[in-house]
C-alpha cells in the first residue's frame, strides 16, 4: 500500500493523473488503478473528479497529511543511528554543474567518512529533481534555486550564489553588455530552465528586445556556440567552460549584475537524519 499513498501525493502535487505519471513513471491508467486501489482498500473516495482535473474531497483532504505521515516513518526506519553503521543507499540528484564542480569531492569525503554507504547519483535538470526530492524519490538535490516558492515540506541550504555574464566571441569589440545583446544574435539559456527564467526576467527589466540565434540548457555548449561566433550569451561565471581557457570575452553586467543560488534541497523529514547531514557537511566543507 505504500506504493498507492505515494501515487495519491503525486496526484495531489500535480493536480492530474496524467501529470502525476509523467513524474513517477507510470502510465495514466496505472496511476487511476493505484488511486482506485486505495480507495477501495479506505472504503471513500479522496477525489472530486472534473474533466481532467483532480481535486481532493474532504476525505481527501483529511487523507493527505496522514498518507505523508505513513511514508515519512517509514522511510525513518531504515535510517541507523550512526552514519558509520549504515548500509543502504543515499540517492542525490545534480544538475550538470555539480556534477563536475561542488559533487566529485564531496562525495570523495563522504566515502571516507561512511565508506559503506553507497551513493546513487542521478542526473537532471532543476524542476525534475526538485519533483524527485518533493515526491520522496530522491534524498536530497543539487539545483538552481527556483523562481517561486517550495512547499513548506522542503529545506533549503544555499551552497553558493553564481553572477552572470556576458560572454561574446573574441572578434566582437564593445563593452557595453546591453549594446551587445542588440546588436548580436543571441544563444540564450533555455526560458523553461529556472536559470534561463533569470536571464528573461534581466531582458524584461532592461527592455531588451533580443534575436534568439539558438536556445539550449547546457552551459558548456553555450559557450561552444559563442566560440564558434554563432552570437553572444548571457552564462553563470561557473562551471568547466572557466576550467580550460574558452576562445570568449567575458564582459561582467557592473551594477546589473544577477545571479542564480545553487542550492541543497531535502525534505524537513530528511534533513537531520546521520547520512543526509553527514553529506551535507561534506558538500560546504567545498563552499567558502
Amino acid at each position: 500500500m505504500l506504493r498507492e499513498l505515494k501515487t495519491f501525493i503525486a496526484v495531489t502535487r500535480h493536480g492530474t493523473f496524467a501529470a502525476a505519471g509523467m513524474h513517477i513513471g507510470l502510465t495514466q491508467s496505472a496511476v487511476s488503478a493505484q488511486i482506485r486501489q486505495l480507495e477501495q482498500v479506505l472504503g471513500v473516495p479522496l477525489f472530486d473528479r472534473t474533466g481532467r482535473q483532480a481535486t481532493l474531497n474532504a476525505a481527501g483532504i483529511r487523507a493527505l497529511p496522514l498518507a505523508k505521515e505513513i511514508l515519512e516513518t517509514f522511510n525513518r526506519m531504515a535510517v541507523p543511528v550512526d552514519a558509520n553503521e549504515y548500509r543502504g543507499e543515499l540517492k542525490v540528484g545534480a544538475i550538470t554543474t555539480a556534477q563536475t564542480g561542488l559533487l566529485p569531492q564531496a562525495l570523495v569525503r563522504l566515502r571516507q567518512a561512511a565508506p559503506t554507504v553507497e551513493c546513487k547519483l542521478v542526473p537532471g535538470v532543476s524542476l525534475e529533481l526538485l519533483s524527485q526530492v518533493d515526491a520522496g524519490g530522491l534524498d536530497s538535490a543539487i539545483i538552481i534555486r527556483p523562481p517561486f516558492d517550495l512547499p513548506k515540506e522542503l529545506h533549503v541550504q544555499v551552497l553558493r550564489k553564481e553572477p552572470f555574464v556576458l560572454i561574446v566571441p573574441q572578434a566582437v569589440g564593445g563593452d557595453d553588455p546591453l549594446q551587445l545583446l542588440e546588436a548580436h544574435p543571441h544563444v540564450r539559456y533555455d526560458r523553461a530552465s529556472f536559470g534561463g527564467r533569470l536571464v528573461s526576467r534581466f531582458l524584461r527589466e532592461q527592455r531588451l528586445d533580443v534575436q534568439v540565434a539558438l536556445e539550449l540548457d547546457e552551459i558548456e555548449a553555450l559557450v561552444k556556440m559563442v566560440e564558434c561566433g554563432l552570437g553572444v550569451s548571457l552564462v553563470p561565471h561557473a562551471g568547466l567552460w572557466l576550467d580550460r581557457s574558452p576562445q570568449v570575452r567575458v564582459i561582467p553586467l557592473g551594477e546589473l549584475t544577477f545571479h542564480r543560488e545553487i542550492i541543497l534541497l531535502s525534505r524537513y523529514s530528511q534533513r537531520n537524519l546521520p547520512v543526509p547531514q553527514l553529506f551535507a557537511r561534506c558538500l560546504l566543507a567545498d563552499v567558502t
